[in-house]
């Protein structure tokens, strides 16, 4: 069965990530089932998590950073009266709690949490250090000091479920453990709190209504799923565009800076924009100055060869 060539694979599919196993492994079948050695990673999940994971093919690997950056909605659960080495019901438990605090109590200090917040990166993460993932310390049995980060909860549903047992649906910034989440919270509660369950609800715009499984990809014929991918602009739909001529394409393929008034247009300087030529997207640009000049800067390529005439 002859199949695409690796360099004309280039397109977004969104995964559906199952329990019990690593992102790590999900990015190692997509690059079977697609038969590509490149696919971008987009930021982790978990194990036991389960949801959203967009994963990128081909040239749309180099959309990776922008689609890590993209804002999150999770929905989670978190047990009062233990902590562990984990910050989640996988780790060790290293105390316990049976003065579990009132459903008022939990909702309020839950709600304290909302806007920005410091967290300390867990140690069972991929944060590096040193060089090292901070997992890969920690299972040697090692901790070092962690600088804390800035994220931010946009919104905290938080609702009973037993007296122990809390659901939350967190939206929030790139960077944020809800792991780390829930230990804060069981912290500032005084009796420990660890998360029992996560699935990732969306990411960017992409919810769990837009996924595909694993098992419903390896189900199909490999005609049928190089047809699944989304184009890369997808990722970029909600940034305003710019259409140029061949001659200006030709231009931002080679780097080159573009004046604003010769294009007719007013970018803000350090906004992220789509540039198309012939109807088709063909890279990300940047609003800029350059000696005082409204300019816009190419910033990351997605498609390298111009069109051809018929």
């Amino acid at each position: 069965m002859a199949k695409n060539r690796t360099d004309t694979i280039s397109g977004v599919l969104i995964i559906n990530k199952h329990a019990g196993v690593t992102s790590h492994r999900i990015i190692s079948a997509c690059r079977k089932l697609f038969d590509t050695p490149r696919v971008g990673h987009t930021g982790t999940l978990d194990p036991m998590a389960t949801g959203v994971l967009p994963v990128l093919l081909g040239r749309a690997a180099k959309a990776s950073d922008y689609v890590m950056a993209h804002d999150k909605e999770y929905l989670c659960e978190m047990k009062l009266g233990i902590t562990t080495d984990t910050e989640d019901i996988t780790g060790e438990v290293l105390t316990s709690c049976d003065d579990i605090p009132a459903e008022d109590e939990v909702l309020r200090v839950a709600a304290s949490f909302v806007g920005k917040i410091s967290q300390i990166p867990p140690m069972y993460s991929a944060v590096k250090v040193g060089g090292r993932k901070l997992v890969d310390i920690a299972r040697e049995g090692g901790e070092v000091e962690r600088q804390p980060r800035e994220v931010e909860i946009h919104s905290l549903d938080v609702k009973k479920i037993s007296d122990d047992t809390y659901s939350m649906r967190v939206a929030c910034s790139k960077g944020t453990y809800i792991r780390t989440l829930c230990s804060d919270i069981g912290k500032a509660l005084g009796c420990g709190a660890a998360m029992s369950s996560l699935v990732r609800t969306r990411t960017g715009k992409f919810t769990l209504e837009d996924c595909i499984t694993i098992e419903q990809l390896e189900s199909m014929e490999f005609e049928d799923r190089l047809k699944l991918p989304r184009p890369v602009e997808s990722l970029f739909m909600d940034l305003p565009e710019v259409n140029v001529v061949d001659f200006y394409a030709k231009l931002i393929r080679g780097g080159t800076e573009l004046f604003q008034k010769k294009l007719k247009v007013d970018i803000p300087e350090g906004q992220l924009i789509r540039i198309r030529n012939r109807g088709e997207f063909i890279a990300l640009g940047r609003g800029g100055i350059a000696d005082g000049k409204a300019v816009i800067k190419p910033e990351k390529l997605f498609v390298i060869d111009p069109p051809k005439d018929n």
